[in-house]
């Protein structure tokens, strides 16, 4: 499977009953400044992983900087997202739905956002494979 390097509308995670079950039954960690949580998908789709991105409105009163953040962090993720995860999760046959949410107190730079965005990527596959061994 030839992964683009793009953020399609397949790889957003937009269905509210897929969301429910992955707030209530999903696992989760800490990746400073992300939270990520994630749960294996039982349902056919198309991609290896399915993505929701958050960010607090609690602490970024401003829809402007809130979006900032997501920009950055939909960029950092397309970027790494086929040699970091993706490959894994076909090598093993694995489809995943999660969220990143983004719980930094301060807007960061490109480049902190996609070194820590790596790491988070790096963790999550070491707990998918941890978890269904």
């Amino acid at each position: 499977m030839s992964i683009k390097k793009t953020f399609s509308k397949e790889e957003r995670l937009c269905s509210k009953v897929l969301l429910g079950a992955l707030f209530t039954q999903g696992s989760s960690f800490l990746v400073y400044p992300y939270r990520l949580t994630w749960l294996v998908a039982a349902i056919p789709q198309t991609m290896p992983a399915q993505v929701v991105i958050g960010v607090s409105k609690k602490k970024f009163r401003k829809s402007v900087d809130r979006n900032l953040i997501k920009r950055k962090i939909k960029e950092a993720y397309r970027l790494n997202k086929a040699q970091l995860l993706y490959t894994d999760l076909d090598i093993n046959q694995k489809k995943i739905i999660f969220s990143i949410n983004y719980i930094g107190k301060d807007i960061l730079d490109f480049d902190t956002i996609n070194i820590k965005l790596k790491n988070a990527l790096i963790m999550l596959c070491k707990q998918i494979f941890v978890a269904t061994v």
